[in-house]
């Protein structure tokens, strides 16, 4: 009898032994009804991760580890306004994988080139794949974008919802809280709509960028889609992966005149209509970098 070959870490779904056989037929590994009398004498199969430890197994150790094996699980979180690119090298970093193989696999299968992931803090197993991992957290964020977009619309148009998904990658890197959301979206919405370029640093915080200081020369060179000093309107891409907070906001900006903002001494922005105001809240932060 052929060995089972299988990934080091194989994922288990929830539900009966004759369910959890039909499933693993689905994806072609040699076990039968029969394999199910088996499974009933030593133990029901566990869900979630489980640690297979080699690629090739007996059938009997193959089933055994279906109901004893279960994986090491490590966090790993993706927080709110991180890029892609600088969360799979952490990624790498932390589980031991390439990271160039990491963008493969997401340049490979996204369905688009930021923005996808939900940020959140996932259980992984060790021993996962580059492949393995990507494909995890894009089936996970694709099924969370649908619902969200189902809730609020009562229906997921993938180009439209990832149209606010840009809005809201540029909200996520602009605010300094939640509560200052619905403010830059605001600020967004009145500048759009006035033909305005946002002329906004968070922009040019995209892929490996993500946390570089935005400066003169970097603005002048940047000939990015990202570069909303250079081109009007909002990147048609996400700047970065967001919260759903950062969503929201973008699809309920505040009611407000505000064109303008500015970090001030506590960290947060003060907003303002015009532009001298601006100017006078630029000449603060100024004097206060200064000191």
């Amino acid at each position: 009898m052929q060995p089972i070959s299988t990934p080091k870490v194989l994922y288990i779904p929830g539900g009966s032994i004759n369910k959890i056989i039909s499933q693993l037929q689905s994806e072609n590994y040699d076990v039968s009804k029969l394999d199910s009398f088996f499974l009933r004498l030593i133990g029901s199969p566990q869900s979630g991760w489980i640690d297979m430890g080699t690629q090739k197994n007996t059938k009997a150790d193959f089933l055994y580890k279906l109901t004893k094996a279960k994986a090491a699980l490590q966090n790993v979180t993706l927080i709110p306004g991180e890029t892609t690119y600088i969360f799979l090298q952490q990624v790498a970093a932390q589980l031991g994988l390439k990271h160039e193989l990491l963008l493969s696999e997401f340049e490979k299968n996204a369905p688009i080139a930021e923005g996808i992931f939900v940020p959140n803090t996932y259980k992984i197993p060790l021993g996962i794949t580059e492949k393995e991992f990507v494909a995890l957290l894009l089936k996970v964020s694709m099924t969370q974008h649908k619902e969200l977009s189902t809730r609020l619309f009562g229906t997921y148009n993938q180009v439209k919802w990832f149209r606010y998904v840009a809005i809201a990658s540029v909200i996520q890197k602009e605010s300094a809280n939640v509560e200052e959301m619905s403010l830059v979206s605001s600020v967004i919405a009145n500048r759009v709509k006035r033909s305005m370029h946002l002329q906004m640093d968070g922009t040019l915080n995209y892929g490996k960028y993500s946390h570089i200081k935005i400066t003169p020369k970097r603005i002048k060179e940047d000939k990015s889609i990202y570069n909303t000093y250079k081109f009007k309107g909002l990147p048609v891409i996400p700047v970065c992966n967001v919260s759903f907070d950062a969503i929201k906001a973008a699809l309920y900006p505040a009611k407000s005149d505000y064109l303008y903002f500015m970090k001030n001494k506590n960290g947060t922005h003060d907003f303002s209509c015009n532009y001298s105001t601006h100017l006078n809240n630029i000449k603060h932060a100024t004097k206060r970098n200064n000191k």
